[in-house]
């Protein structure tokens, strides 16, 4: 609404328009989330503004869920494993075959029965320890007013103080200070949330963009950190490359995000790695290619690093920490 406010957001190359406040694209819908914490594959949507109350009481009712089915099946076996078991003097036996004690049950319970509820058992075990851990995660970043990506970012903001040493200080700007109103800007009666989903009330002492700042911040401080390579192989984008090396096929990163072909000769601007992987950006005419952005993992071996010259913008190592 204001010209004047687009020094202050991010830009989306994809959905070409300016990002509201904690809003994030998503590669998996194809679009800006408001209030996006991240996208969930089991309900094969994303998490954010609309539905993030909806989500979190889905993680408390599913583990409530498998606990009494794990009851069930605890009670079902202990009862029908009792009316099968015979102490002798020197062992104990257990007859799976039939019941020794009427009534016999409804339906006919036998090893393949019993396999089937222990492992049914194990899974339910199993959901209610995951999915409560991610229940606890959840309440912990809504109670702060936060999404998981808020809280990366702000890991990320302290991160780059420190590295810089600036002196200045982030404060998270839509912490209440009260985790009661924190709770109620997502919880509420009547199962809408508070606000718009574009304007957010924030505390005093902070502008309505200070977590979009700092987000701009963060991006030209990759901009500076990243390095560019050039690839020397060709990597069709597979998930697990057998003709890389055995290394590189098991240490293939365990995440969502997508692997990118590359081509001998390709330019790859590298933000981050590991031993044998590494995830950039290829650098693309972006007249010819219509702004498309292609980022992504590939392995380390495919790539090597260009020796710039004078005539490059790139920093050195004294011009990044002064930076």
């Amino acid at each position: 609404e204001k010209s004047q406010d687009c020094m202050y957001l991010q830009y989306c190359k994809v959905c070409q328009s300016y990002k509201a406040p904690r809003s994030h694209h998503c590669r998996k819908c194809n679009r800006c989330v408001m209030k996006m914490d991240h996208h969930c594959p089991w309900i094969n949507n994303c998490c954010g503004y609309q539905n993030h109350a909806s989500f979190t009481l889905f993680l408390l009712l599913a583990p409530l869920g498998c606990i009494h089915a794990s009851f069930i099946f605890v009670m079902t076996m202990y009862t029908q494993l009792y009316n099968r078991i015979s102490f002798g003097w020197s062992s104990v036996k257990i007859d799976m075959s039939a019941a020794k004690r009427d009534p016999r049950p409804i339906i006919p319970f036998g090893l393949s029965a019993f396999a089937a509820s222990l492992f049914a058992l194990g899974l339910a075990l199993g959901t209610t320890i995951a999915v409560g851990m991610l229940f606890i995660i959840q309440m912990k970043v809504i109670l702060t007013n936060k999404t998981s990506i808020e809280s990366w970012i702000e890991e990320k903001a302290k991160d780059r103080i420190q590295y810089y040493q600036t002196g200045e200080t982030f404060i998270f700007p839509y912490d209440t200070g009260s985790k009661w109103k924190n709770f109620k800007q997502v919880f509420t009666w009547s199962g809408i949330p508070e606000g718009d989903g574009l304007d957010w009330p924030v505390r005093d002492g902070c502008h309505q963009y200070s977590l979009t700042i700092e987000q701009l911040k963060q991006k030209a401080d990759k901009r500076v950190r990243s390095v560019r390579y050039r690839a020397i192989e060709d990597y069709s984008g597979v998930c697990c490359p057998v003709t890389k090396g055995v290394k590189t096929f098991f240490t293939t990163p365990c995440t969502e995000e997508p692997r990118i072909a590359l081509s001998k000769g390709d330019l790859i601007l590298a933000t981050r790695g590991l031993k044998h992987w590494m995830y950039g950006e290829k650098i693309l005419d972006s007249a010819a290619d219509g702004g498309i952005r292609e980022r992504g993992w590939f392995p380390r071996k495919c790539v090597e690093k260009c020796q710039y010259d004078s005539e490059t913008d790139q920093p050195v190592d004294g011009e990044k920490k002064n930076r």
